[in-house]
């Protein structure tokens, strides 16, 4: 394995505009937000001041409980006792609890969070700095988490869904088999199989299997896997959501925040609902206010104010945050410094600036992941000899085709010195034109557009033309663009981390975490 590139997210074309302006420090509001040893420092006196040593107890007393079952490394023992510390924060990342961990990119935003902790630690020495999987167990849409792909396969498995996905249990393992053959002769297919059948026990919940492979696959760097479907955690938050219900606060304090975003950006990634709030039964469901009565959408429940309001003192593990209420409930029970996350989140984390400040909680600084590519050597060599850069298959790889396909094109040349004329030509026509009456002067420039648009079209039959008489290297183009982007979009979204595991072993685990960058946000892409 060898690191050939290192490509900035400012760099790349798919990268949403909103996250490009937030890390070049262009949306006013969120400068003390991005990632800096300065803004640290900031939010290391914030969070401390904040978070008391009550609420350390409770977490890592939560933690600890939560992982009973766990043989837990010397430096996760360490971290837990840690968080009891005044000098003691963490930096998170969280994530559904896909099957086998889902996309790759699951492996790389846990990777970054840990070597994020490292470095903080090597610059802040007086302070200890802890990784956090934050599991998004809540979640009630089965579908978005219940399958893995392989390059070869695709895995997935059926259960009973409609409540929160980490209480539903295992009963369909037949997937397994599936993947046993697939990676049976691998060079670390055994581990792998292994790693799975351990995980994914039938009778076991889904929060079990995932905290069981998160805490092989990282226990040795200390991270805490942290379960936030917990009543001990709600309990600290049940004033915020008693405030959501009777008064609608994260929607009104984050109006004129998600105004200015949708009105720079056309839209924002999550809208909040009046109530950013779910009731969880069996089933997980909105809860909604009618102007009279509190009702669980698509459930026959409903409740008065005071009903709802005791019901929340009494069970706070019922209520449930959305996505936009969960970061507020996240930072409500950590010590919590950074977070790391994909680009929608980001996005939708930037929603709610104005709500922290009405709560005096203290924002997190904002920290978009970095992204990892594997490619073969001989995908390397195809791009080589074909001219291109790996710059190239993240712009608009539909113009990088063309422009290969009309490459030192002898028509295309001549009609470009063609049309160059033709605009000197009209150029001095249009000088002439002012001289005499308007409506002439007219004529010549609608006459210079018409014949103009022409030639585009004469370029675009071209075009046409040179690719069917170039079907080949078009082919060839389209096929090294998917060698690049599975199922037209990025690796790590498509393939399990099994893809690579499976010849690599840990040590594409320590590589990954060996190249991973911390003070930016970048693609790194790697031969193998």
């Amino acid at each position: 394995m060898k690191t050939i590139n290192k490509i900035a997210f400012n760099e790349i074309e798919s990268i949403p505009k909103l996250v490009k302006d937030f890390l070049n420090h262009q949306i006013e509001g969120f400068e003390n937000d991005t990632f800096s040893l300065e803004n640290f420092a900031e939010k290391i006196h914030s969070k401390q001041n904040y978070f008391s040593t009550e609420k350390r107890e409770i977490l890592s007393e939560i933690i600890k409980s939560q992982l009973l079952n766990f043989k837990l490394t010397s430096k996760q023992t360490e971290n837990l006792e840690n968080l009891k510390l005044k000098n003691t924060f963490t930096i998170t990342t969280g994530h559904q609890l896909n099957l086998f961990s889902g996309p790759a990119f699951f492996v790389y935003k846990i990777l970054q969070t840990i070597k994020t902790c490292s470095y903080l630690g090597q610059h802040f020495p007086d302070f200890n700095f802890v990784p956090v999987y934050w599991m998004a167990s809540e979640d009630h849409d089965f579908a978005e988490i219940n399958h893995f792909k392989t390059e070869n396969n695709y895995y997935e498995i059926n259960e009973k869904s409609g409540g929160a996905v980490g209480r539903i249990k295992i009963n369909d393992t037949f997937f397994i088999s599936e993947f046993e053959r697939e990676f049976k002769d691998s060079i670390f297919g055994t581990e792998l199989i292994l790693m799975l059948k351990e995980a994914y026990k039938t009778g076991d919940t889904l929060t079990v299997a995932v905290q069981t492979l998160v805490n092989r696959l990282f226990a040795k760097f200390g991270l805490l896997i942290l379960d936030g479907d917990s009543k001990a955690l709600k309990i600290q938050v049940k004033d915020v959501f008693k405030d959501e219900l009777e008064n609608f606060s994260l929607h009104r304090n984050s109006k004129n925040k998600v105004d200015f975003l949708t009105g720079k950006y056309s839209k924002v990634q999550v809208n909040p609902r009046e109530i950013n709030l779910f009731y969880l039964s069996e089933t997980r469901d909105r809860i909604d206010f009618d102007g009279k009565k509190y009702f669980v959408v698509d459930q026959n429940i409903q409740f008065t104010k005071e009903e709802i309001l005791n019901e929340l003192e009494n069970f706070p593990e019922k209520f449930s945050p959305n996505a936009l209420m969960r970061p507020v409930y996240q930072e409500m029970v950590l010590p919590n410094l950074a977070y790391i996350g994909g680009n929608a989140e980001i996005m939708y984390w930037l929603e709610l600036k104005d709500y922290f400040t009405t709560l005096d909680l203290p924002f997190p600084i904002l920290i978009p992941r970095n992204s990892m590519l594997f490619l073969k050597e001989k995908t390397l060599g195809k791009i080589d000899r074909l001219g291109l850069k790996l710059e190239d298959f993240f712009q608009n790889f539909t113009k990088i085709t063309n422009n290969k396909i009309l490459d030192n094109n002898e028509i295309l040349n001549l009609l470009n010195e063609k049309e160059y004329l033709l605009t000197r030509q009209f150029s001095e026509l249009k000088i002439v034109a002012e001289t005499t009456e308007q409506s002439f002067g007219n004529l010549v420039k609608a006459e210079e557009v018409r014949q103009l648009k022409s030639f585009e079209r004469m370029k675009k039959r071209l075009l046409r033309a040179e690719k069917i008489k170039q079907s080949e290297l078009l082919e060839r183009l389209e096929n090294l663009f998917l060698d690049v982007h599975p199922s037209k979009t990025w690796q790590e979204r498509i393939y399990n981390f099994s893809v690579f595991f499976a010849d690599l072993g840990y040590s594409w685990i320590e590589f990954c975490l060996e190249e991973m960058v911390v003070e930016d946000s970048k693609l790194i892409i790697v031969a193998i």
